[in-house]
């Protein structure tokens, strides 16, 4: 037997693994962006053993301290408490608001999608109806709703974002599904008997994960955002719990004072809203086949 008939699986198979990344780390941007969303979720995590003081630490002798005050680098709010402890406990619930609306609502949206696709004759019309009606009501107004039911809280700012997450993803996710479903081993699977349930879960939905995976990243910033609104409108997180979209609405009755309790999270939540969509962006090039060399 010749030597040259032997594949080289050790150089085939690492291009393969490393690809995302590789493609990723190549756009200076996207790179970029991931590691500061790296640092973002490491500091969100690391919150309690990094942060200088407690979050409900009050000491009004310090109470609106400007940055560069002895130690406090960024100052302290209204109430006297250190703006950076603030800022990384605050931006732990904002992160953890955003994990559990995307991943929630993304969730539904995606099984709601897959079921539109596979049994188009019955289901696709009533389905993308509904999703048709929920985008009508914008997440404002669904928060607005919620918080009249359940009272104002991260609960309500929770459901409302899982809510007005389902049918974007649930069109994502069906338009992807319909291409999937024209290719040749999807009859071919049906051919050879079998079940609607492992066809779905092992052939229709690892072939859609790189449009899920895309969405999820996009729409992450826009749930920080959202939740970050419904807060600033007070029917977020409630004082004393520190979150971003909340302490920039308790900074703006001190904007001609002490404006630094208003704009330091309102940059925050701007940068991290960023590189989420900056990545999204990147991971959308990067397993777009047709970008591929």
């Amino acid at each position: 037997m010749s030597a040259t008939t032997v594949p080289n699986t050790a150089e085939a198979v690492p291009p393969k693994r490393a690809g995302l990344l590789a493609r990723l780390l190549k756009d200076p941007a996207a790179a970029l962006a991931l590691a500061f969303v790296v640092l973002v979720i490491a500091v969100a995590v690391l919150a309690p053993v990094l942060a200088p003081s407690d979050p409900f630490d009050n000491d009004l002798a310090r109470s609106m301290q400007p940055p560069g005050s002895p130690g406090l680098p960024l100052g302290a709010d209204s109430q006297g408490r250190d703006m950076i402890t603030r800022l990384l406990y605050g931006l732990r619930v904002s992160l953890l608001m955003g994990v559990v609306a995307t991943g929630a609502g993304g969730a539904a949206g995606a099984l709601l999608g897959f079921l539109a696709a596979f049994y188009q004759r019955w289901l696709d019309g009533p389905i993308m109806r509904l999703m048709d009606m929920m985008l009508s009501f914008p997440a404002i107004l669904v928060g607005l709703a919620i918080a009249a039911i359940f009272g104002p809280g991260i609960f309500s700012v929770v459901l409302a974002l899982s809510i007005s997450t389902v049918p974007l993803m649930a069109r994502i996710v069906r338009g992807s599904a319909l291409v999937v479903m024209r290719l040749d081993y999807i009859e071919a699977a049906r051919a050879i008997g079998m079940s609607d349930a492992r066809l779905i879960w092992r052939h229709l939905a690892p072939n859609c994960l790189s449009a899920i995976f895309v969405f999820a990243t996009l729409r992450f910033g826009q749930v920080i955002l959202l939740g970050s609104a419904l807060s600033f409108l007070g029917l977020g997180a409630q004082p004393p719990t520190a979150e971003l979209g909340a302490m920039a609405s308790e900074g703006r009755n001190f904007l001609f004072f002490a404006p630094h309790i208003a704009v330091i999270p309102c940059v925050l939540i701007f940068f991290v809203v960023l590189a989420f969509n900056v990545l999204g962006d990147a991971l959308r090039d990067a397993l777009d086949p047709r970008l591929r060399v």
